[in-house]
Parts: C-alpha cells; sequence; structure tokens
C-alpha cells in the first residue's frame, strides 16, 4: 500500500519539492528569484488574465502542482468510506492518517489531537459548544477577534458564565498590555477560565505576542488561539508556546482544498471539552432499546460522521508545498512586500497637503502580517464609502476586500462607535444589518483591506498604488 501511495500520489511531490530543494541549494537563488519562479510555474493564471490579486487573507490561492497532483490522486485510486475494513476505506484511512501526521508535524504538536473540521469556524464552534461553561466560568476576550471566537460568548452566556472583553491600544491596534494583566490577574474564584485571542489579527494585520499564552496559562486561564490568519506566513512551533486550542483553515494557508480546517487540542485538555451527543463515526458502542452510548476517546470523537476522506489527503501536499518553500523564506519575503507597501502608502499625498489614505494599524513591519487596512479620503477629507472603493477596483481587475471582515471589535474602534449607540440600535429593533446602521449613525462603517501572500509581487503593489493614484486631487462626486 506504501508503494502505491508513493506511486500515484507524493511523487508529483516530490519531484517538485527536490526541484526547489535544487533551486535553493544547488543554484543558490535569491529570493527573489525563487518567488519569481514559483509566480511563474504555479501561479501563471494570475499573468495570463491579467489579475491584480490581494486579498490572500479572505482566500489563498492554490498553487497549480498541488491540483495537479490531487487530480492524479484521484483519477488513479479507489477510495471508500474510511469506516470500514474493505481495501477502498483502509486506503482511504492510511491517507487521512498521513495527513493527520502530516499536520501534527508541521506545526510541531506532537502533544495535540488533530480534528479534521469544515473550517476555522467549524474548530472553534467545537470549542464553544463543549467548554465546560457555567455560572462558575468565566470567558475572557481580546476587542480584536474574528466572529467565529466572538460567537463563542453566546455559548458561554446561554449556560450561565459571564466574558469580558479586553481593549486594544487604539492607534497602533495591539493589545493593551495593562487592561490584559489586570484582566489575566481577575475572577480567582471561577472553576473554568478560557482565554480566546488571534496570533495575528484579520483586519489590522498585528501580530499578537504569543508569550500571552503562557502568562495566561500561569493564571490558571485555558487557552484559544485563533491562527487562522498567522499561520499562512509565519511559523508556528507548538512546542514553543503550547495553547490548549489551536483553530486554522488550510485554505487560508495554500488555497485547497477548501472546506477544511482542523482543531488542535492539547492532549492534557481533552477532557475538558464535554461532547453533549454523539454522531456517526464519533462511538465505539450505542444502544436504542437502552439509550445509552460510548464515545471514542481520541480525535474521532469531534468528527461527526464521515469526514472528506477524497479532500484531506490534498493537506499532506500542501503543506509539503509549503515547506518546499519554507516558511522563513515565506515570512521574509512578506515582510519584504510590506515594508514596500507601507512606503508607498505613506506617500499619498493630495496637492493641498491631506492624505489620501488613512491606514489603521502599525507603519511599520515589526510585528505584523501582510494585511493594511485603510480608507480613502478626497481632497476635502471626506471619506470614500470603502464599498465604492472595490467597485472601482473591480473594473480594474483588482481583487481586494472591503467591510468589517468579520471583526466588528477594531471597526467600532476605528470609527468610534460608542457602547451607548451600539446599544439604542439593538434595543430599537428587531433585526438590522450593515447598511442600516450606517443610516442609523450617519457614519461610514467599514474599510479596505488589502492582503498579499506567496504569489504577490512588487508589480502588484505597484498597480494598487497607480490605482490609488487616480483618487489623488478628487472629490466624492
Amino acid at each position: 500500500m506504501h508503494q502505491r501511495r508513493d506511486g500515484f500520489y507524493m511523487l508529483f511531490f516530490r519531484q517538485h519539492n527536490n526541484m526547489n530543494s535544487s533551486m535553493i541549494m544547488n543554484l543558490q537563488t535569491t529570493r527573489h528569484e525563487l518567488f519569481a519562479s514559483l509566480r511563474k510555474k504555479e501561479f501563471a493564471r494570475l499573468d495570463e488574465s491579467g489579475h491584480t490579486y490581494l486579498d490572500y487573507t479572505g482566500g489563498n490561492l492554490y498553487p497549480q502542482s498541488l491540483v495537479d497532483a490531487h487530480c492524479d490522486f484521484l483519477s488513479r485510486g479507489v477510495y471508500g468510506n474510511p469506516h470500514s475494513r474493505n481495501p477502498a476505506s483502509l486506503m482511504s484511512e492510511e491517507f487521512v492518517k498521513e495527513a493527520r501526521d502530516r499536520v501534527l508535524h508541521f506545526f510541531r504538536a506532537h502533544d495535540y489531537y488533530c480534528i479534521f473540521t469544515a473550517n476555522a469556524t467549524g474548530a472553534l464552534k467545537i470549542v464553544g459548544e463543549c467548554y465546560p461553561f457555567s455560572s462558575s466560568a468565566h470567558l475572557l476576550l481580546t476587542t480584536d477577534n474574528h466572529n467565529s471566537v466572538n460567537g463563542i460568548r453566546e455559548y458561554c452566556k446561554n449556560k450561565g458564565g459571564a466574558y469580558t472583553y479586553s481593549p486594544m491600544n487604539r492607534k497602533t491596534l495591539t493589545i493593551n498590555e495593562t487592561e490584559l494583566s489586570r484582566h489575566l490577574q481577575s475572577h480567582p474564584d471561577k472553576n473554568e477560565k478560557l482565554f480566546a485571542f488571534p496570533a495575528q489579527s484579520n483586519v489590522s494585520g498585528v501580530q499578537h505576542s504569543l508569550e500571552w499564552i503562557s502568562r495566561a496559562q500561569e493564571e490558571n486561564w485555558d487557552v484559544l488561539l485563533d491562527a487562522a490568519a498567522f499561520v499562512p506566513t509565519s511559523a508556528l512551533d507548538l512546542t514553543i508556546h503550547g495553547p490548549d486550542f489551536v483553530s486554522l483553515s488550510f485554505y487560508k494557508m495554500f488555497g485547497y482544498p477548501t472546506g477544511m480546517g482542523c482543531l488542535l487540542v492539547k492532549k492534557e485538555k481533552f477532557h475538558k471539552l464535554k461532547k453533549s451527543w454523539y454522531a456517526g463515526g464519533t462511538i465505539t458502542f450505542s444502544a436504542v432499546a437502552h439509550g445509552d452510548f460510548f464515545l471514542k476517546h481520541d480525535h474521532e470523537r469531534f468528527e461527526d460522521g464521515t469526514i472528506n476522506y477524497l479532500n484531506i489527503p490534498a493537506i499532506t501536499n500542501g503543506l509539503n508545498f509549503i515547506a518546499s518553500i519554507g516558511m522563513e523564506n515565506i515570512h521574509s519575503r512578506i515582510k519584504e512586500l510590506s515594508r514596500y507597501m507601507l512606503s508607498e502608502l505613506n506617500n499619498l499625498y493630495h496637492d493641498n497637503g491631506s492624505k489620501l489614505i488613512k491606514l489603521y494599524g502599525p507603519r511599520h513591519v515589526e510585528n505584523r502580517g501582510g494585511i493594511f487596512m485603510m480608507n480613502f479620503f478626497d481632497v476635502n477629507e471626506q471619506c470614500y464609502s470603502p464599498q465604492r472603493i472595490e467597485q472601482l477596483g473591480s473594473f480594474e481587475k483588482i481583487s481586494f476586500r472591503t467591510g468589517c471582515f468579520c471583526n466588528p471589535g477594531i471597526d467600532e474602534l476605528n470609527h468610534d462607535i460608542s457602547s451607548d449607540k451600539l446599544r439604542n440600535y439593538f434595543d430599537e429593533r428587531d433585526h438590522g444589518d450593515y447598511d442600516d446602521f450606517v443610516a442609523f449613525t450617519g457614519k461610514t462603517r467599514g474599510a479596505v483591506r488589502i492582503s498579499i501572500g506567496i504569489p504577490t509581487t512588487k508589480s502588484d503593489i505597484d498597480r494598487f498604488i497607480g490605482f490609488a493614484r487616480t483618487f489623488l486631487d478628487k472629490t466624492i462626486s
């Protein structure tokens, strides 16, 4: 079975990896040449279509060799539902195990279980549903969090627990260290305490210090780390920093497959997740006449029903692709391009001296990823609608994202939305949405978000900056 696997699934990627190793080691190519070669070989469709893609945090682009290898894998094999012992099922089970082991090795997560989920949100939902929230529990979150993390507070509230948000510094959008330290030292009487924060903000690009993990654990908090925006371009070594729960999505890392993520659970904390129901594949035995069941004792407890056994094997090749480039190379490349992006953005002024771009968050490359959140202002310092900027960018075949990016805490901070204003809005209606809230407040909400990735080139940035320059010395009409 191992010979068959190497023959039709791994060989293609081993050849690809060997090529990159040769490029790096034997030909001594520079980092620029390496990424230029990747752009030409793996992402040629960008230049062939004249498309400038700048939404890598929204969804990464898959390398051509990844989908080629996976199509080859699908076309040559016979794979069955792994919840059986026939040859087709055993073949699927082996590939799933290989992918699971590869994930654990990639993140050096030797003391963790890897639970495959539909995405990072699915991973976070497991924690929300199964963490032992009660009246003797407390949930602490940073204001900077994705809505899929924010939603966990509803599980906490519904089980009688309380929650608190720790604020950010307004100018830099970094964690207010004094306040977070105070919050972590609070609630010594609570039996269960969960602290949730992102390794990297999905809107500002700020990389929050992972030292908060051990500091929280020293105060008897369990720690949930949202790593979805961090791991595409930064190394996460779980032997150095050991959060109790980690959520991520694989399409954020290498584009394909979508609909696949995982929850990494530290083995010593696995018992804390109390599952209240069961499904096919999660039990060792169940009965109808007696009405009882026994749950499995490892990752399978939380993988409800039939797992995505035809797509999970692509994770192995996706991680191999990242490893073949080297996360250090990727991280350095993103930092280099980020420095250039920040320099260009900071030079955009109207003739009257007012700034075209208001950038939110840090203006330097230290402790930040390749995400840039901004608003456009006309010559009279009036803010353009982010959606109008997106529409005009689309006419130029430039893809970027606008809105609040499922992170309302940062948007409320950037636009001075008070808790009283929000309370009044929710109290006066049974339902609302973005446009209704803008009409209610009379304020622009949201921003433009640019995010860069492995395929990004200086030319992509130049094209966006050229697009931005078309707004210089103009008024909103």
